[in-house]
């Protein structure tokens, strides 16, 4: 756009100098916004209006108390049409026939042709019932008059009044008039209240059952938030599952799905609930799809536990209230009560709370031990709990090993025999040195029960936390052997196995605590050998099989479903030392927390109980002697002795080292050596060539070592 331009300055004069020109650039105005119109202001104001949240939630309530009533009357409808016809029985028959119920289903027909056959007499009666009515009121009328002038007769012989013999009459006639006043007053509100009381009571029936579309409902209701658990639900849930045999099933049993449902009990911090699933759906079929049926359910999937009771085609679900597992379990009971004492062989630990919200108590009378799970979710917690339990009984001996060496178990020092903490190489060669000195106790004892069948021996509890730590060391003793792994030749696997094989018998028992199992840091014979077994969270079901079993595993546990972090202290345990519901192999469990200082606390009320226990921080062994060149030594220059005297010559040499030693201690050193007993004149014997020979190659096969 062009703009003016104005010149200021004064006439022409030729002697002064030019006059100075000043130009001003005039700006014009933008030009101004034109009006909204009024239309336009007024579509925005309404549209703002309808859209508005109070708006939206108005419109809903409306729409819903109004679809109540069109729900209501369609619930009390086909109440009435179930009433009225056969089609309750015919539904219950499908139901049965979908369940795979023949013996139900034949029932159900009997009892719908049963009905059919009272509904017949009833109808037939009714073709005779006008005229039986008509004699029925004809013979009432007659009677009654008879009855009122019977009455009238006493009444007026009584008064000496021959007019009162028709006064009963008359009264019965001013009634029946003061009725009909009545109705003639009360009728006219009773058409106009009477459809508003009908149509109540159709909403009060459609407002119990929710009878409105989703959209319609409150929010609270629509997200499921609070919801609880009815049949109707469950059954929906199970329709929606994606088990096209389960839900074709449910269809055909129309409204009567419940059927397959055991009451809906309370269990804790939820319900609990059985379903017999149709036939030709699976189990597995169910327990495959937890996510999606938790999420049917309005529930998260560690809220919903799916096992396998004893009933055939039958899965247990357990529905936990919304968020109820976020929420902590109470202290446990050797916080709260310093009274409480232990009892090995007779008592339980108490260790927590199964989901049901009952205590959750462990025997631990002569059961080896393992738990396992991800670091960091609570697996020293949990085993700590139970040895604290049980150092409460002053019979109880520890020898104990912790390969984290954080301190964990410092509490057990003056509690526990042996106490040896830390992670190194040098802690595991000790660690294995005190499995394989509970070895030789455990055989001192099976030695000392066959002299005295009656003789009972203290509890020793042999407990190693961190015990991948032990499968995982790569250090080897002086003859090559190595301290880890899993094969015949690892000291501490073997330690392990003969503690499992016959260390239940004379009570020295093996319990373990490792993280992450795999084949090489909890090897498959040990994982077998225990007899409570019990997972934290794990990372794959895979894993959750190691640390349970595939029976276990299969029949509904899964401790790679629980969360990392948010299940700390809840464990799923397998055991025979445990009380679990009928028909189940394993139990949730969510374990006490004992802090250190109380659980400081429960250690002195332990050695309390004690006369005073010197912890030995190492293992000690005594003088390290080889064995197979003593026997050599005791041999002398016979060329065979009996077993039973090699013993007797052994223990005289040192009656440290072979003082305790069986037939079995010798039969074992010799097999090793390939200088094996054998049998002369019907006794055993050991010949002294062999012994030599045997001591020879070993020495010749030592030196080769060493020159490579």
């Amino acid at each position: 756009m062009s703009s003016n331009v104005v010149h200021l300055h004064k006439g022409p004069n030729l002697d002064q100098e030019p006059a100075t020109v000043t130009t001003l650039t005039v700006v014009p105005d933008p030009p101004a916004t034109p009006p909204v119109p009024l239309w336009v202001r007024s579509g925005r104001a309404l549209k703002t209006a309808l859209t508005h949240e109070k708006t939206r939630t108005a419109a809903r309530g409306a729409a819903r108390h109004s679809l109540y009533v069109a729900g209501g009357t369609r619930i009390v409808a086909r109440r009435a049409w179930d009433g009225r016809t056969a089609a309750r029985y015919e539904r219950y028959m499908r139901t049965a026939e979908a369940a795979g119920n023949i013996e139900a289903a034949a029932e159900w027909e009997e009892r719908g042709q049963r009905f059919r056959e009272a509904r017949h007499r009833r109808r037939m009666d009714l073709l005779h019932s006008p005229v039986d009515a008509a004699k029925g009121a004809l013979v009432g009328t007659g009677m009654g008059i008879g009855a009122l002038v019977a009455l009238g007769v006493v009444l007026a012989i009584a008064n000496k009044d021959v007019s009162d013999v028709v006064t009963p009459i008359k009264a019965v006639l001013d009634f029946i008039a003061l009725m009909i006043t009545i109705v003639q007053v009360v009728w006219p509100y009773a058409i106009t209240l009477g459809p508003l009381f009908a149509l109540l009571g159709l909403w009060a029936v459609g407002r119990h059952q929710q009878a409105a579309p989703q959209w319609a409902l409150p929010a609270n209701v629509r997200s499921g938030d609070g919801e609880p658990i009815t049949p109707s639900i469950v059954v929906k849930a199970l329709r929606d599952l994606g088990v096209p045999a389960l839900r074709n099933a449910i269809k055909q049993m129309g409204d009567s799905g419940a059927s397959m449902l055991s009451p809906i009990t309370i269990a804790g911090c939820g319900v609990e609930v059985d379903v017999t699933l149709p036939s030709g759906v699976s189990t597995i079929e169910v327990q495959d799809r937890r996510r999606k049926l938790a999420e049917n359910l309005n529930r998260h999937e560690h809220e919903v536990f799916i096992t396998i009771p004893a009933a055939a085609r039958t899965v247990r679900l357990w529905i936990a209230d919304s968020g109820a597992l976020d929420e902590p379990i109470g202290p446990s009971p050797l916080v709260t009560d310093e009274t409480l004492t232990a009892n090995y062989k007779t008592g339980k630990a108490p260790w927590g709370q199964d989901l049901r919200g009952d205590a959750a108590e462990l025997s631990l009378y002569q059961r080896h031990l393992l738990i396992t799970g991800r670091s960091n979710q609570g697996k020293t917690a949990s085993l700590r709990a139970l040895a604290l339990w049980l150092a409460l009984d002053r019979s109880v001996q520890f020898w104990l090993g912790d390969l984290k060496g954080v301190g964990d178990w410092a509490m057990f020092d003056g509690i526990a025999d042996v106490l040896i903490q830390g992670p190194s190489d040098d802690h595991v060669i000790q660690v294995t040195e005190m499995a394989e000195a509970a070895v030789e106790e455990m055989n001192r004892r099976i030695e000392a029960r066959r002299d005295d069948p009656t003789a009972v021996f203290p509890p020793l509890i042999v407990l190693v936390d961190e015990a991948q730590v032990a499968f995982m060391c790569p250090a080897v003793d002086d003859q090559r052997r190595p301290y880890g792994g899993s094969k015949a030749t690892s000291r501490y696997f073997m330690a392990v196995r003969y503690i499992h094989n016959q260390g239940r018998a004379v009570d020295v028992l093996m319990w373990q605590g490792t993280q992450d199992p795999t084949d090489q840091n909890l090897p498959k014979l040990v994982r077998e050998g225990a007899h409570t077994c019990a997972s934290l969270v794990l990372g794959t079901e895979s894993q959750s099989r190691m640390a349970l079993g595939d029976k276990a595993v299969d029949d509904g546990a899964a401790p790679h479903m629980l969360r990392q972090g948010l299940d700390k202290g809840t464990l799923v345990v397998t055991s025979d030392g445990i009380d679990m519901p009928k028909g189940q192999s394993s139990i949730t469990v969510r374990t006490h927390f004992i802090d250190d200082d109380p659980a400081d606390k429960i250690a002195d009320r332990a050695k309390a109980l004690r006369d005073g226990v010197t912890t030995l921080h190492t293992i000690e062994r005594g003088e390290q002697r080889d064995p197979l060149t003593d026997i050599v030594t005791v041999l002398g220059r016979d060329a065979r002795v009996r077993t039973q005297e090699v013993i007797t010559r052994l223990a005289a040499l040192n009656e440290d080292a072979y003082g305790k030693w069986s037939f079995i201690d010798l039969k074992r050193v010799l097999d090793d050596a390939g200088a094996e007993p054998y049998k002369s004149d019907g006794r055993m014997v050991v010949a002294r060539d062999r012994v030599t020979a045997a001591l020879a190659n070993r020495d010749a096969e030592g030196s080769a070592s060493a020159s490579e």
